[in-house]
């Protein structure tokens, strides 16, 4: 055996490092933490705000793709790019930290998130330019892996190590989540940037716009004759779809069916460090069993990973619609109930509901301590109205006394179901941690397999669009079959019909995607 030959070249290594480089811009900025300091610094409406700036920005990069690749594919242009994206991620993330304006913020998230997207389509497309198609699954797989143990490990559990020791509400330590992100971010790039360059190109002039829609045009046209490279597009646009709402939507579920939130962030991470060796794993088995099978392999996961996200939440939710329903009429009776009339009543109202309201959870959980420290008040109460709060507050605190020992039953079913379904949640995070890297990378690199290296921006540009776009169906269908029938249950095993179109189409496809990637890996011998 040739070690030699297993080894990393110079040019491999530097490219898997830029995946390290940039993996903290999608924990710190676009998940974990910038969000929901950006929520609070907002205000209420701050939710809509971040959801129409990432909406924006995703929608800005998805247009540009194919032009950007178009031009990306003459002779020094893919390098030029990549670095004016790569800049304009980094410096605007940093600018993030230097102002206190929740509409400057939100102006230079947007600025960055267009250059992180724009940096990923580049960077993929050079993937042809660092491997050959036999090493293809191997880089492409090393580059999530250290994605995952990297730039969406280290920085991020720093990040909050900080922000644990200063407070959640410091400043300072907000900010020094967004700073690391652009130190990192910049810091592990000089390896990209020094030693990958451009291989495969196209010679002459850079194209005018006029040409490079025209080149645009030309790809579509390819891709949509060439029965293999369609086929695998497509079954890429319905299975990378289930996987995009998975990722999304996953703590979404899991607050809906009442698990602890820190309970979740934590299985998340562990989702990240199990995708680590599974990434690498995975190029292994695609190079034992060939790439197109180790795709229908981790598709085929998914599809457990939705029959097991849908019995998560079907045994769980008659117990939760059982306490909640007993917990609502008991609201509206304790309120009427107390028969105080408040000189700020509108005040007194919206406080007494959220006083209900946060007892609620502590009842089920009977957690007394909690619930006698709960404080009935409001802002610019009267002397009269504090009085008398105090004296609503001690009447409703006998009725939740009540409350506990009439539901005791219905609250131990509810928090035996909660128990089953977090140790599941906790299974799926394993679960997705096995396949999440190997399907993306493996995708990737499976792409880069069947494309003309010298338009490998062109394709790839058409590669992020359907990426981007691909996000859209599934959240849609969950969110509707949830609405339609009360059951985000049901909305999750909808996902499944995804994950079998993919399925289905990626295995009828067996005989025109071998010839497609004979036919290139020809083209690239000689």
């Amino acid at each position: 055996m040739n070690r030699s030959k297993d080894r990393f070249t110079l040019k491999e290594r530097s490219w898997i490092l830029y995946d390290w480089a940039n993996s903290v811009y999608a924990t710190n900025i676009m998940a974990a933490i910038f969000p929901p300091i950006f929520v609070s610094i907002a205000g209420d409406a701050g939710d809509m705000w971040w959801s129409y700036g990432t909406g924006f920005a995703t929608l800005i990069i998805a247009l540009l793709a194919p032009l950007l690749g178009a031009v990306a594919d003459y002779k020094g242009m893919k390098k030029k790019l990549f670095s004016v994206f790569v800049g304009l991620g980094i410096v605007f993330t940093a600018l993030i930290a230097f102002t206190n304006d929740w509409r400057v913020m939100l102006v230079c998230y947007v600025l960055s998130r267009i250059g992180f997207s724009g940096s990923n389509l580049f960077y993929d497309s050079f993937l042809t330019d660092v491997t050959t198609n036999e090493r293809m699954d191997k880089v492409s797989s090393w580059g999530y892996a250290m994605g995952y143990i990297g730039g969406s490990t280290i920085p991020f559990i720093i990040s909050i190590g900080v922000l644990l020791w200063q407070g959640f509400d410091s400043v300072l330590a907000q900010k020094f989540a967004v700073l690391i992100t652009s130190v990192w971010w910049l810091v592990f790039t000089i390896p990209f940037m020094k030693n990958v360059e451009q291989e495969h190109y196209l010679d002459g002039d850079r194209p005018t716009i006029g040409a490079a829609f025209a080149n645009i045009g030309r790809t579509a046209k390819d891709i949509m004759s060439e029965k293999g490279m369609f086929l695998f597009v497509i079954a890429y646009f319905f299975y990378i779809d289930g996987v995009g709402t998975i990722i999304n939507i996953s703590t979404a579920y899991g607050t809906a069916l009442g698990l602890g939130a820190m309970g979740m962030i934590i299985a998340l991470l562990i989702t990240q460090i199990v995708a680590m060796p599974c990434s690498i794993l995975f190029a292994k088995m695609a190079k034992k069993i060939s790439t197109r099978k180790a795709l229908l392999f981790a598709i085929s996961v998914y599809m457990l990973i939705c029959l097991v996200g849908f019995y998560m939440g079907f045994t769980l939710e008659p117990h939760q619609d059982k306490y909640n329903n007993a917990f609502d009429s008991y609201k509206q009776q304790a309120a009427g109930n107390l028969g105080l009339t408040f000189e700020g009543q509108e005040e007194a109202d919206k406080a007494i509901d959220a006083y209900l309201m946060k007892s609620r959870d502590l009842m089920r959980d009977e957690n007394t301590e909690s619930l006698n420290n709960l404080a009935l008040s409001w802002n610019n109460m009267t002397e009269g109205d504090k009085a008398l709060a105090l004296q609503a507050q001690t009447l409703l605190s006998e009725s939740n006394a009540g409350f506990i020992a009439g539901n005791r039953e219905a609250a131990d079913n509810f928090r035996s179901a909660i128990k089953f379904s977090s140790t599941l949640f906790w299974a799926m995070a394993v679960l997705v941690g096995t396949v999440q890297g190997g399907i993306q990378a493996t995708s990737r690199s499976y792409f880069g397999k069947l494309i003309p290296k010298k338009r490998s921006n062109e394709y790839f540009g058409f590669f992020d669009i359907f990426g981007k776009f691909a996000s859209v169906v599934g959240p849609f269908l969950y969110a509707f079959i949830s609405g339609l029938t009360g059951r985000s249950s049901l909305g999750t095993l909808c996902l499944l019909i995804l994950f079998l179109v993919g399925f289905i189409i990626l295995w009828r496809a067996k005989e025109p995607l071998e010839e497609l990637e004979r036919s290139r890996a020809a083209l690239q011998d000689n």
